[in-house]
């Protein structure tokens, strides 16, 4: 049983999430690519822009979006979308070129790109009825890092229960227990209501009431 996620190079499995992701966007038709996504307002096209919209920044320029944003994570997002409203085919070369990622998604070993990653492919896919495996290693480790990064407000809405993956050897937290799929899980501590018709458990009540 693990309580934070396993010890693992983060980044080799960023890495992999990232050339899985390219590769699920290869396989989409032109149409999909201005289908809604679980995210508000933003289609896969979005989704994907704003994937890989700080890779080609280098620090200086990270810097400078923040400025323009006021420091506000969800306007410095909303400015690296409309910078990257380019074709489907010049989104996935970017996102292969950036398969290790740099910057901003490559802090704490690619922690970012890892957990961002993952829950913005799910994203796409559970709109577009393309569910996959993701592998264990890859989603517990995400599940324990995604309730350290304050952004995603995981671990606020984690607070006070017990989060149990029923596919998985993953367990956190205490009080009235969730259960359901890693996957399922993760998305919804991340605050995707789409995932909490396949929750269970006396905490799944006041989970559903913080997304």
């Amino acid at each position: 049983m693990t309580q934070q996620g396993d010890k693992a190079d983060v980044m080799a499995m960023a890495m992999r999430e990232r050339a899985e992701f390219a590769d699920l966007l290869d396989s989409l038709p032109p149409e999909r690519w201005d289908a809604p996504s679980l995210c508000e307002s933003w289609s896969v096209r979005d989704v994907v822009a704003h994937v890989i919209s700080y890779d080609e920044l280098g620090w200086p320029r990270t810097l400078l979006r923040l400025l323009r944003a006021g420091f506000s994570p969800d306007k410095a997002n909303a400015i690296g979308v409309a910078e990257y409203s380019r074709s489907p085919a010049e989104l996935v070369r970017i996102m292969r070129a950036y398969e290790r990622p740099r910057g901003l998604t490559a802090l704490r070993g690619g922690m970012i790109a890892l957990v961002d990653g993952m829950i913005h492919q799910q994203d796409i896919r559970r709109p577009l009825g393309l569910p996959r495996d993701i592998p264990h290693d890859r989603l517990r480790t995400a599940l324990g890092l995604a309730l350290q990064a304050p952004p995603i407000g995981a671990a606020k809405r984690a607070r006070g229960l017990t989060l149990v993956a029923t596919d998985l050897d993953w367990t956190n937290g205490s009080g009235p227990e969730v259960r359901g799929t890693g996957e399922a899980v993760l998305m919804a501590i991340a605050g995707r209501a789409d995932a909490a018709s396949e929750l269970a458990g006396p905490g799944c009540r006041l989970l559903a009431q913080r997304m």
